[in-house]
């Protein structure tokens, strides 16, 4: 067991501080891994804020996109080595043994996946805590190879970002001749553009914020719609195959139906604070559907980590020091970030 450093909330009304957690000595089965980068997820805010159902647990560190260097390793970890640099993403644990673990669907797990932060460790009553801290002990099975030559710091969202966009887009099979919508154009959105243009679909960015017209086209949207403009949304109806739904706020969502083709899909990974109004009429025109998905496998998120090496993809970041996080939150919750925050924890 060892100290470590951290920022933690000790509650959700007290912002986050300086404290220290204790980590577990490496298992056989255990990386080390000093970290890198964190990158700050909106959902560490719900988190932190206990805006979820009640399902917080403090005091809680943090941080699920996660980049760092392995320090040491258990005695039968054999796919990494210790200078090797790594990832560590949502969860640190599935059971292994279920049809969806069994699957390459761990993320899936039938038992319940064992999250980086705000979980519990499996039959414990010991806290996982998160990336905003120094050190970080994560079974092998769990953890992200991280190619050399990657841009590190810009890598550490794709941990969940990335992952969160691409794993939807895969299980379609968005490719040439798709006309792939994209709602929302923040952290999540910019991500399922870059991805839905280089995987070769025609991507048309759905937005409230005209100001980020020229950022959606330099990221590879070949349209833009305002949809506060009627006009515009009149033209884009019918318009889409698939739609990447990113928006975590409530809204018309017959509306967002309205833009798919026959046997269209809406693939909806945001997390609005209230569930949805769906009318069924909005299903049953033109056999409509809405799928969700959640991040993605571990075997799923090293494939997206190499393609976005071998395809110079990584999401637009700001880099900002550990003692600037309760700003970060605040900005992230005014959208005053292009397009996602990433720590420094050498700055811890």
């Amino acid at each position: 067991m060892s100290k470590v450093k951290s920022y933690a909330a000790l509650s959700e009304k007290t912002p986050l501080e300086p404290y220290n957690i204790i980590r577990r000595e490496c298992n056989s089965d255990d990386v080390l891994i000093k970290i890198e980068y964190c990158g700050v997820c909106h959902s560490d805010i719900h988190m932190a804020r206990n805006e979820w159902n009640n399902t917080s647990i403090f005091p809680m560190v943090p941080g699920h996109e996660i980049i760092g260097v392995v320090e040491s390793i258990g005695n039968s970890v054999s796919k990494f080595k210790i200078g090797d640099s790594v990832g560590v993403g949502v969860y640190v644990d599935s059971c292994g043994k279920c049809d969806n673990c069994n699957d390459s669907m761990d993320h899936y797990c039938e038992e319940g996946i064992v999250l980086t932060y705000n979980s519990y460790e499996y039959g414990t009553t010991t806290i996982t805590y998160g990336g905003y801290s120094k050190k970080i002990v994560v079974k092998e099975s769990c953890v992200i190879g991280i190619p050399k030559g990657m841009i590190k710091e810009k890598a550490a969202p794709l941990l969940c970002a990335g992952i969160t966009t691409y794993s939807p887009l895969r299980y379609l099979n968005v490719g040439q001749g798709h006309k792939v919508g994209v709602t929302g154009f923040g952290g999540l959105g910019h991500m399922g553009v870059k991805f839905a243009a280089s995987m070769g679909a025609e991507v048309t960015v759905f937005s409230t914020s005209e100001s980020k017209k020229q950022d959606a086209i330099n990221m590879g949207a070949h349209n833009f719609v305002n949809v506060k403009d009627k006009e515009q949304l009149i033209k884009a109806q019918n318009s889409c195959h698939y739609i990447l739904d990113t928006v975590s706020a409530n809204r018309d969502m017959a509306q967002v139906f309205s833009l798919l083709k026959t046997d269209g899909r809406i693939m909806t990974v945001g997390l609005p604070m209230k569930p949805h109004a769906i009318s069924s009429f909005s299903l049953i025109d033109k056999r409509k559907g809405i799928i969700g998905s959640s991040i993605g496998s571990i075997v799923e998120t090293q494939e997206m980590i190499h393609y976005c090496n071998e395809n110079n993809i990584y999401p637009e970041v700001e880099m900002i020091s550990i003692s600037k996080i309760n700003e970060a939150f605040e900005r992230t919750i005014n959208k005053d970030v292009r397009f996602r925050f990433v720590i420094d924890m050498s700055s811890l």
